[in-house]
């Protein structure tokens, strides 16, 4: 479905002091390899819908993207709520993760990766121009940008 344009320039405006930043995804090794792939790939969208279920674990919001490679690309509240996420076992990550390493890690077929980046809100500098809601801006808070923030140095707090 698509989401509707928002006309003008936005800047995201999350509260705290600090957001994570997650991104997570896969490469299809051997994309003939189905099975593998398949279901290295089905275990995204059941953690999504469980996280989606419970705001408090902490997933602020993410936006996906698929191809040989795919990435998901998720805001959280902190560090903390992730690492208990993923280490919860009523979650379904423990039990896909440890699926992967018994049966297709190592075999060269499906490569997983990830990095978390914890980022001080006052070094964030982002733009939205006719966009619909995207990015950190749809998983926290987005406004209009005005008058002392239409720079990037602006918008960083640097002038």
């Amino acid at each position: 479905m698509p989401q509707r344009v928002s006309r003008g320039r936005f800047m995201a405006a999350p509260q705290g002091s600090t957001v994570t930043v997650f991104l997570i995804g896969m490469r299809a090794n051997r994309w003939w390899k189905v099975g593998a792939v398949a279901r290295t790939a089905a275990a995204m969208p059941r953690m999504l819908r469980h996280l989606a279920r419970d705001p408090k674990a902490g997933l602020l919001g993410a936006h996906s993207w698929f191809g040989r490679t795919t990435l998901l690309l998720s805001y959280w509240e902190s560090p903390e709520h992730l690492q208990r996420f993923a280490a919860d076992r009523d979650a379904p990550h423990l039990e896909a993760w440890r699926r992967f390493m018994r049966e297709t890690a190592g075999s060269g077929d499906v490569g997983v990766w990830h990095e978390t980046y914890q980022v001080p809100v006052a070094d964030l500098e982002t733009v939205y121009s006719d966009m619909p809601p995207f990015g950190l801006a749809a998983a926290t808070r987005r406004v209009r940008i005005g008058r002392g923030t239409q720079t990037a140095r602006q918008r960083m707090r640097r002038d």
